[in-house]
Formats: C-alpha cells, structure tokens, sequence
C-alpha cells in the first residue's frame, strides 16, 4: 500500500514534535516535510528542534532540512496534506496559503473551528461531521479542525452520556497543565506554587466548541447541541493532562453504575475501523477514590483515552465526574492524527 505523503508545520514545538514521534513508523502516511519558523529553515531537523516531550527522538526524520512554514513553495517535497501545529496567531493566514495551492490542511489552531463549513474533529463522538467537507468548497483543498484541548478532554465522555440520558447543562471547572500554554508559554516564577484561575479565551472556547461537536448533522449542517455550559478554566504546575471536575444535569434519570456502563461500553467510529491511533477503550472508568490523576492516566490508551473516575449521580438526574486526558495527545496532535486516519478510511483522502 503507498502511503500519503504529509508535512507538519510548526514542527519544532511540542505539538509538532509529538506529530513527529506519532508519524515516526505510521502505516498509512509518510512524514516527508518538516517546518518551521524562519530562524529555524535551512538547518536539520536535529539541530532546529530542542527535543524536550517524553518519547525518543526520531532519528529518522534528524537530517530532514526544515523548511520555512510560513512559505508553501518552500516545500522540499511534494505532499498530499500538511498537519498544522502553527501557533493560533500565525495559523490562520499561513494555512490559508496551504489551502489556495490545494494542499488539505489538518489543523490543531483555533481560527476557522466555528465556521460552518469546517468539521471540528473528535473522531469517536461526531464522524458524520466529516461529511461538511462535501460542500467545503471555497479554498479548492479542504480545512479540518480538532478543538481546544480542554474540549476534546471534555466531549469524549459526555458523548455516551448525551445518547443514553440526555444533557440538560453542564458545568466544568478545569485544572490544565502547562504544556498547553507552549513551552514558552509561562515563567517558572508565574506558575510554581501557584493556580492561576483565568486562561485568555479558554472558557469560551469550552462552550462554543463543545455544543458544535456534540451538534447534530442535519441538512448538510451542524445544529449545537441546546444544553447550557459553564465553565471556569485554571492553569496548574502539572507538566501534561488536564484534569476537569464536572457536573451534568441530564435529561432522564439514571443512577452511577448506569453512568459507568455507558462511559466503558462507548465506542466509536475509529474503535470499529480499528484505526491505528484509537485507543481500545476510549474512556476508561477508575473506581479508586483518589484517581484520576494526571501523572498516572494521562498516557492510559497511549496518551489517547479520557479516564473518569469519582463518578456519583446525585437527585437522580445530576452526575459528578472527575477526568484526566492528555492535553497534547487526545487534545492536540493524537487527535489530528486520529482524524487523518479516518478520513483517509472513509475515502475524504486520495
């Protein structure tokens, strides 16, 4: 089987270095292209990058010669999509350059997720939204989405728990580590023995995101899902996973073994197709009392499953849950990856 041939773009950030590592001996796609900033292009992969995430490096793509991202004539190869880890304030204007020389973009930046036409990707809960890319017309390449990390944590469970009970609101306080603020992102004096309780945009982000994907697909477009968000979004000193405390007044009565059977019996569409980076069990339930817990079930599913434990159901119709999912993994280039691998099965890829 010939393998399509991809380039990641912001490759030297932890994003893009976990794009490298999960490309490294991928069996549908072939990482041909790595690139960078301006002040990172001419030299080798090895040389530009400052390896810092918890996998080895890959040696294979070391003397690979980064190319300026920001340029898509650049490309040293040719390619049959890129995967864009850019930095949301440069994203959208670079990307749309990859979409105008009809190169497919899949994109874990912001600009562009709310827009009608472009599918917001968390394969397991909202496949069918792929299908927006039928009548994505305006670019001549196609444009695809994953959320905001915290979301992508989020929906994973709340979706059995919408189709079996049904969602009336949610609220969601969470506890997200530093790595989904870039390395650079936050001083060691800011954030060491200290919460920070405000993430710029991030709470809105949780509300709008997370009713698109958990929309249903009617007509050709997204209707949002009509429950009520609230959430408060928090920045704590754990190196990777977000840890989310929630609570969700659903539709019909239930009761916490009812809750647990939906969340560990889920699958999706990427479980049923056996794709390469789909965890067996998407959500995984933990009885202890004190887990999840970031340092132990962030990597539960090789970094791609939600873990969910303290669940209790109270009045019948309200569930307090608590989980951990790897914010640059189930959140970010895991997810990108995911949603690769099932357009690529459903034939949105040639």
């Amino acid at each position: 089987m010939d393998k399509l041939r991809v380039a990641v773009l912001g490759a030297t950030g932890m994003a893009g270095q976990w794009f490298a590592s999960l490309l490294e001996e991928h069996p549908y796609f072939e990482l041909v292209a790595l690139g960078a900033s301006k002040r990172s292009a001419g030299k080798r992969y090895r040389e530009a990058v400052k390896w810092i995430i918890p996998r080895p490096f890959p040696e294979k793509f070391g003397d690979l010669v980064v190319f300026d991202a920001s340029d898509p004539e650049s490309l040293p190869e040719k390619v049959d999509f890129v995967f864009s880890a850019l930095p949301s304030e440069v994203a959208g204007e670079i990307e749309l350059k990859y979409l105008k020389k009809g190169i497919d973009v899949i994109s874990n930046a912001s600009p562009f997720r709310l827009e009608p036409d472009v599918p917001l990707m968390n394969p397991e809960i909202n496949a069918d939204h792929l299908e927006l890319l039928k009548n994505q017309k305006r670019w001549g390449a196609k444009l695809v989405k994953n959320p905001n990390c915290t979301t992508a944590v989020l929906t994973l469970p709340l979706k059995p728990i919408l189709d079996e009970f049904g969602i009336e609101d949610i609220s969601v306080v969470t506890m997200q580590a530093i790595s989904g603020a870039g390395f650079a992102g936050l001083t060691a004096y800011s954030i060491v023995d200290n919460l920070i309780p405000y993430i710029s945009k991030e709470e809105y982000k949780v509300k709008v995101e997370s009713k698109k994907m958990l929309g249903a697909l009617r007509n050709g477009q997204i209707v949002p899902a009509d429950f009520i968000i609230e959430a408060t979004t928090t920045r704590v000193p754990v190196l990777d996973g977000h840890t989310e405390v929630v609570y969700v007044k659903t539709e019909r009565a239930t009761d916490a073994e009812a809750v647990k059977d939906a969340l560990n019996s889920f699958k999706g569409e990427p479980q049923l197709l056996s794709l390469p980076t789909a965890p067996e069990r998407p959500v995984i339930v933990r009885e202890e009392p004190d887990r999840p817990q970031p340092r132990l079930d962030r990597m539960n599913g090789n970094g791609m499953s939600v873990t969910v434990g303290r669940i209790e159901v109270m009045d019948t119709k309200r569930i307090r849950m608590v989980l951990v999912g790897h914010n640059l993994l189930r959140g970010a280039s895991g997810v990108s990856l995911l949603t690769a691998e099932l357009m690529y099965k459903k034939g949105y890829m040639t």
